[in-house]
């Protein structure tokens, strides 16, 4: 159920500064654009800036903006699909006066004075798009707006293939349409792969690695990302490709950022995950999660807590 306390603070603030998650995805870019779109159509004399790192996969829906310090003071901050304190790009968002929490995924820390966190939406951008429903007589969207929700739903389902897409999904969905999104457009940005991509593709087809429990995994350090001349968020998203294979419920992606952070990439199409990706200091939904390690002598350790983990769960 929306809190209805987020309206009225987007009424009662001047200045609304939107956060999302560090490597922003399509449904952070949808949450926070979707949010702008309405709030500075509905309120023109607001000022609204979304802040935070830049997703070349998804840039033509938005860039982020640039901000001075000194625009948080009395400032109301937003932070969305961010489910703990330390993903949150862009750590001024503590400056504003008041923080609010939009988030689909599990709780794992709190943060925020008030907060609309429902793990029944399958992306923050359904939901973003859904308070514009209900509240549709007070609040006015705009073409940019519904482009960007409709980013943001369709990447975090898999285009309306993961559990959790429901008949409000799809009606949400159909309403963005009405605001002019050319579904062939979308279609055409996200499709689109460079040949490095298509070689990376071939590598992680090539190199992946299986255990007997049924996980299935592929690393990818920094020298072999740099290799293929791809960005860390094309070769994050190489995780797709080994997903779905007979016999194997889990897999994941290990890749190496600068500064020598492991992060991995945890999907699952059986046994819930979130519970484990917890436990290496991660979180998400109950079978797309995330979680690192610190380093890469820490990995078998990692892969032997997956196994014993899929095995409690088969007994």
């Amino acid at each position: 159920m929306i809190n209805p306390i987020i309206i009225k603070k987007i009424k009662e603030y001047n200045r609304i500064i939107i956060h999302g998650h560090q490597r922003p995805d399509g449904d952070c870019y949808g949450a926070q654009f979707g949010l702008k779109s309405i709030i500075q159509n509905s309120f023109p004399e607001k000022e609204v800036y979304v802040v935070g790192e830049t997703s070349d996969f998804v840039s033509f829906v938005g860039t982020p903006d640039i901000i001075e310090d000194s625009l948080y003071e009395g400032a109301l901050s937003i932070v969305v699909d961010t489910a703990t304190e330390e993903r949150i790009s862009d750590k001024r968002y503590s400056l504003g006066k008041e923080i609010i929490k939009i988030d689909h995924h599990i709780p794992v820390n709190d943060y925020g004075k008030y907060k609309w966190v429902d793990t029944n939406y399958p992306s923050c951008a359904q939901m973003i798009a859904h308070f514009y429903k209900t509240y549709k007589k007070e609040l006015k969207l705009g073409y940019e707006g519904a482009l960007a929700m409709y980013v943001g739903i369709l990447t975090d389902t898999g285009r309306f293939r993961f559990r959790g897409v429901s008949k409000q999904t799809h009606e949400i969905a159909g309403m963005l349409l009405e605001y002019g999104v050319d579904v062939e457009f979308v279609d055409s940005k996200l499709s689109i792969e460079t040949l490095n991509m298509i070689r990376l593709k071939g590598y992680v087809l090539s190199n992946f690695k299986m255990t007997d429990a049924g996980f299935i995994y592929v690393t990818l350090d920094r020298k072999t990302i740099e290799s293929f001349g791809v960005t860390d968020e094309q070769a994050a998203s190489m995780v797709s490709v080994i997903g779905g294979i007979e016999g194997y419920p889990v897999w994941a992606i290990i890749l190496e950022y600068p500064g020598s952070e492991i992060r991995i990439r945890l999907r699952s199409n059986g046994p819930v995950i979130a519970p484990l990706a917890n436990e290496f200091n991660g979180g998400g939904h109950a079978k797309a999660s995330g979680c690192k390690i610190d380093s890469w002598a820490d990995l078998d350790r990692f892969i032997s807590r997956t196994n014993e983990y899929i095995n409690d769960l088969k007994k």
